[in-house]
């Protein structure tokens, strides 16, 4: 990088909620094309776009992901998260469209645009003591990833370990609060309607876990929890955390190697991949179902993967404690489908999800949804994860809800009962979309359920 172009990168991300949501606003030009595009195809039955259509269609597409490169990456905070998600997740962008969308995005999932060097001195310096210089025995001023909140920097410690030192950006934690902020606003103008569906529980449980990343000494703490929950397990590799380096911004840890997910999805075997798809599921599950622990955050970026199926994770801060009660009922539903018990099942849905057995359409919708998302869990046999599974699990619900709430001859759309799910299950969703659209790029085979077998009896206490 030249020094013109090194002076001209920022200090801060853009941290105003006014100028915030400015910027977000401006993407709109870009955006409508591609949504209007969504809103059709979501709709339109079995209507397809003629060959011009489709052109212009697949322009917006790229010059949307090109648009939103920059600016969420500018942003940081939660317009960059949201981006990374849309990065991966199959079923976001508009259906035939996805590889042109998703392929510029992917940028955005380590290595969005940093900040300059001075930025992380200065942070390093307010809450370690003094500046990385002197801290560490070396320290690279250019950070090699970036991400929502913070970027990351290479360094050796005075005793001669190799860290990554994740800084946190300045003054991101206002920039969050503004965006969650804007949000609650956005909540507050469609209420009564949107109460009426949980938004507010919903946007609570959002900003609480949010907010909760801001917090890398509380993320330091988590991935010793993590560590000792997997200790047992070699194929799984959680950096060391340096405890005296780590702080509320700033978090020191073992440098790790191996090959990041892109690289590795194009260039391992398939029995690599294979190996790989099955540590991942055991590093998700045996903390979700084992001890009521959910890793929230699976994107591709938050993987490195050292080969013979070892795999480390390097991310910690969006993860949440699920009530016991939660994590049993989530057993009960997918041990009624494996014992075959229909009348569990179905009563499992009523109680732990929420489900309105009233609603004699949304009902068997949302049931079957149930069905076809925990598949891999129930069938006992191998499965392998596809794009095509995994886009399902949203086009499943617009395909089939659009019957319901859009009826011919009707005016207005007739909007289905509300459902009681709880708002602790919010960020299950999360894991459910990425996890399956990260083992499709994979390609991943195993018997999933025989894997998660051990862990489907009472969940146990958090190692302390």
């Amino acid at each position: 990088m030249s020094d013109d172009k090194e002076r001209k990168r920022p200090d801060a991300p853009p941290t105003s909620r006014l100028g915030r949501l400015a910027r977000l606003t401006a993407l709109a030009p870009r955006a409508l094309p591609l949504a209007s595009a969504a809103v059709r195809r979501a709709l339109g039955g079995n209507t397809e776009p003629t060959d011009e259509e489709r052109r212009k269609i697949a322009e917006s597409a790229k010059k949307t992901a090109q648009a939103m490169l920059k600016t969420l990456g500018e942003m940081k905070g939660l317009p960059l998260k949201l981006g990374q998600m849309a990065s991966y997740i199959d079923g976001l962008a508009p259906p035939g469209y996805e590889e042109k969308f998703q392929e510029t995005l992917k940028k955005l999932q380590a290595k969005a645009p940093p900040l300059s060097p001075e930025a992380a001195i200065k942070v390093v310096t307010e809450d370690l003591g003094a500046p990385p210089s002197e801290i560490f025995a070396e320290w690279s001023e250019q950070p090699f990833a970036a991400a929502s909140i913070g970027q990351v920097h290479k360094a050796t410690t005075k005793g001669g370990a190799r860290v990554a030192v994740k800084v946190q950006y300045p003054g991101i934690d206002k920039a969050i609060i503004n965006d969650l902020k804007s949000v609650s606003l956005l909540e507050s103008m469609i209420a009564p309607m949107g109460r009426k569906y949980h938004t507010k529980e919903t946007l609570e449980e959002i900003k609480s876990v949010f907010l909760a990343e801001l917090d890398y000494a509380a993320e330091a703490d988590m991935a010793d929890t993590f560590r000792k929950i997997h200790a047992e397990d070699p194929e799984i590799v959680i950096p060391e955390v340096h405890h005296s380096l780590t702080t509320r911004r700033v978090l020191t840890c073992q440098l790790i190697g191996g090959q990041p997910y892109a690289k590795f999805c194009e260039t391992a075997s398939q029995e690599e991949k294979d190996a790989a798809g099955k540590t991942i599921w055991r590093f998700m599950f045996r903390a979700l179902f084992g001890h009521g622990l959910l890793y929230a955050d699976p994107h591709p970026g938050n993987y490195r993967f050292l080969g013979g199926g070892k795999v480390a994770f390097l991310d910690f801060g969006c993860h949440k404690i699920l009530p016991p009660s939660l994590v049993a009922g989530q057993k009960r539903y997918l041990l009624a489908q494996q014992r075959g018990d229909e009348e569990d099942f179905l009563a499992a849905c009523v109680e732990v999800l929420g489900y309105d057995p009233t609603d004699l359409e949304a009902f068997p919708l949302f049931v079957d949804y149930t069905r076809m998302v925990t598949q891999p869990l129930v069938l006992d046999a191998d499965f392998t994860y596809t794009h095509e599974f995994a886009r399902e699990a949203v086009a499943f619900l617009v395909r089939n809800g659009k019957k319901i709430v859009f009826k011919e001859g009707n005016a207005l759309p007739n909007m289905p009962k509300p459902i009681a799910m709880p708002t602790d299950h919010t960020f299950v969703n999360r894991l459910q979309w990425g996890l399956s659209s990260v083992l499709a790029g994979l390609g991943a085979t195993a018997n999933w359920r025989r894997i998660t077998e051990p862990w489907m009896g009472p969940a146990k206490p958090l190692p302390r």
